[in-house]
């Protein structure tokens, strides 16, 4: 399978750890600094940002990768080199998250970052066949494990950098409440089609027909379901009127984050697989003094 370079711009070397509140979630976010982690003032607690558990504490200790396994660079390197550039696969739920980053990181580092996004799957396939990425930011940690096993990727490295949530959706003008009726929603007259991501590829849609199953609703939608590449397609599905609903990832159904709010329902986290989402340099990586 070709790689497709759908990108948007990102740049952020030097992590460093900020506290504040973000929008309605009053969530913090946590990052690095270069050579070294500075814990947050509540080191070892998880924080929430964007429908995923980030960890400012132990998770990062003794590892080059921080919420985007960007590879660490010291503010001395950067007044003395050129800029320097490095290529990220990531999962197709963090497109919320990284533009923020992104502005800040740029600020602060002038340093050249692309990112890739898809179904954590389809990267997957795309390293294998040799792809130019540095790092890979998956949305389970199975993908990131078996690049390490066939050598594709740095070991060491590999970290779990959050924890996702997954929720039913539906879209704003909709006679669905999914808040009252929860996953029965899906049995509404109303709903014609319900989207999720590919399961094959997506690990948010593995997560989607496992929640399925477990309320005894998969047989019964089978007909129903219509299948994104990834969570971003099948939350389109949903915004654009072909599905009534969608099982997304939490941080999609964040209001400050969506252009159609809508309203969602949170899939309790024993009807699924826990979504550790794992990050890891890959071996091929052009610079990994960054």
């Amino acid at each position: 399978m070709p790689w497709h370079p759908l990108t948007t711009s990102l740049s952020v070397l030097q992590i460093h750890c900020v506290n504040r509140s973000l929008r309605r979630n009053q969530a913090e976010y946590v990052s690095a600094r270069a050579m070294g982690v500075k814990k947050c003032k509540d080191s070892g607690e998880s924080t929430q940002r964007m429908g995923a558990t980030f960890y400012a504490g132990p998770v990062f200790r003794g590892v080059s990768l921080a919420l985007f396994a960007l590879l660490l660079i010291s503010t001395h390197a950067f007044s003395e080199t050129p800029a320097r550039k490095l290529t990220i696969a990531a999962a197709a739920d963090l497109q919320l998250v990284m533009p923020e980053l992104q502005e800040r990181f740029k600020a602060e580092s002038g340093a050249e970052v692309t990112t890739v996004y898809g179904a954590s799957g389809n990267l997957f396939v795309q390293i294998q066949n040799g792809a130019p990425f540095d790092v890979f930011l998956s949305a389970d940690m199975d993908y990131p494990r078996r690049l390490v096993s066939a050598h594709l990727a740095d070991g060491n490295s590999l970290s779990r950098y959050a924890i996702g949530r997954l929720v039913l959706w539906t879209p704003t003008g909709s006679r669905i409440d999914v808040a009252k009726l929860g996953m029965n929603a899906v049995l509404d007259p109303a709903v014609q089609k319900v989207a999720i991501a590919n399961p094959r590829t997506a690990p948010y849609g593995r997560a989607a027909e496992q929640a399925l199953r477990h309320f005894r609703l998969f047989d019964k939608l089978a007909s129903k379901l219509v299948i994104g590449e990834n969570v971003r397609q099948a939350e389109q599905f949903a915004q654009s009127g072909n599905a009534q609903l969608a099982l997304l990832p939490l941080a999609f159904a964040f209001p400050a984050q969506q252009k159609d709010q809508g309203s969602y329902y949170e899939v309790p986290i024993d009807a699924y697989s826990a979504i550790d989402q794992g990050a890891v340099v890959l071996s091929k990586a052009r610079d990994k003094s960054l």
